[in-house]
């Protein structure tokens, strides 16, 4: 995403403005849903296979999303978690791409 920022400097003998563009990339969260259909060891196995996480973060993961209803499984940029997005979608887990709030 491109962004128009305006900068304005302030000299005694001289006032400017210029615009600069600046390429921001925002975090964003990769959230996976809580469900009633897919079983832990599915969870387990997508996340293995699609985000590359360890068998041990998978399953703390799949634990969190279970208690909490959703969990953010993986963080970056958006272009990077939206085919991990549309994977983990293609197997039947439910699984948005949520922008951080705090920037």
């Amino acid at each position: 995403m491109l962004y128009s920022i305006t900068n304005s400097t302030t000299n005694p003998f001289k006032k400017e403005e210029q615009d600069v563009l600046t390429d921001i990339q925002l975090p964003f969260n990769l959230i996976v849903w809580n469900d009633e259909v897919n079983t832990f060891e599915w969870v387990i196995e997508t996340l293995i296979k699609v985000c590359n996480h360890s068998e041990e973060q998978a399953e703390q993961c799949a634990l969190l999303i279970h208690i909490n209803g959703k969990y953010a499984v993986k963080k970056g940029e958006y272009d990077i978690l939206k085919p991990m997005c549309d994977a983990i979608t293609e197997r039947g887990i439910g699984a948005t791409i949520e922008a951080l709030a705090d920037h």
